[in-house]
């Protein structure tokens, strides 16, 4: 498993988001000591984390290009859904910082905004894994020996447009010199036997067959993540996999963090 190669401007790597847009996620879900939206909750994750990139990857001359960044959701369309993208799917980290939709705030910290909520449709999962392949290997022929790219896919119900388990093997069968694609399953299940899970080895405590297929078709730990699991909190071992379970929007911050935290910038 090697997950290797110094990530600069010259040799960048790439996240792309698969975002659940379905109507399910107007359904309300912890949120520390209040309640939000699951579609506000993601949102929100997503745009912290965008910001948080841009300044990890700022430097005096400005924000360098370590990174290409997409977001895909799907629900009533399958579509890019980053301010900006003018339906490009994956954007310099430069461009995306300079380009927020807009600025909200009027007292203290104000916050760039890149991603909205949304839930409304059903849930294509199939036609997103699939354009997700389309958009992962594009990139790849441009970039054969960089950091393999990361996929985090959040979700909190079944495909409606048939088994998407063959399409998440493709997906995460493609690959830089460096190593395979990256696959994290991140599970908002409403399932009554659902409990929270984060970065599980087995499937023993999974409530059901389509968590079992999210968590086997989620990529297993590198090292380095299982260390920043650790700082977490985040008890993991050499089978642990990029799946989670029913994470608060808290533990969903985190999970984000560990799937992409910048390493090996040069």
């Amino acid at each position: 498993m090697p997950y290797k190669a110094e990530i600069s401007s010259a040799n960048p790597s790439c996240f792309l988001f698969l975002i659940d847009q379905s109507t399910s996620m107007a359904e309300e879900v912890s949120a520390g000591e209040a309640t939000q939206q699951k579609a506000m909750g993601v949102a929100n994750s997503i745009n912290r984390w965008l910001q948080e990139l841009s300044i990890k990857c700022s430097k005096s001359d400005g924000v360098r290009d370590y990174y290409h960044v997409g977001v895909i959701g799907y629900g009533m369309k399958v579509q890019p859904c980053l301010a900006g993208s003018n339906g490009h799917t994956m954007i310099p980290i430069s461009e995306i910082a300079n380009n927020p939709a807009r600025v909200e705030g009027d007292d203290g910290p104000r916050t760039p905004i890149w991603f909205d909520a949304v839930a409304d449709g059903g849930t294509p999962m199939c036609r997103a894994v699939s354009e997700a392949e389309q958009i992962i290997q594009g990139w790849l022929e441009a970039h054969p020996d960089g950091f393999p790219p990361i996929v985090i896919h959040i979700t909190d119900g079944e495909a409606t447009d048939g088994d998407p388990t063959d399409r998440l093997h493709h997906l995460t069968n493609l690959a830089t010199s460096d190593g395979n694609v990256m696959l994290f399953n991140i599970h908002l299940s409403a399932h009554p036997g659902a409990t929270s899970l984060s970065f599980p080895s087995d499937a023993k405590q999974l409530p059901d067959e389509y968590s079992k297929m999210l968590f086997e078709t989620a990529s297993l730990l590198t090292p380095t993540m299982r260390a920043l699991a650790k700082e977490y909190g985040f008890e993991t071992s050499e089978g642990s996999r990029g799946f989670v379970l029913n994470a608060d929007m808290t533990v969903l911050v985190q999970a984000i963090d560990i799937g992409t935290r910048p390493s090996n910038l040069r």
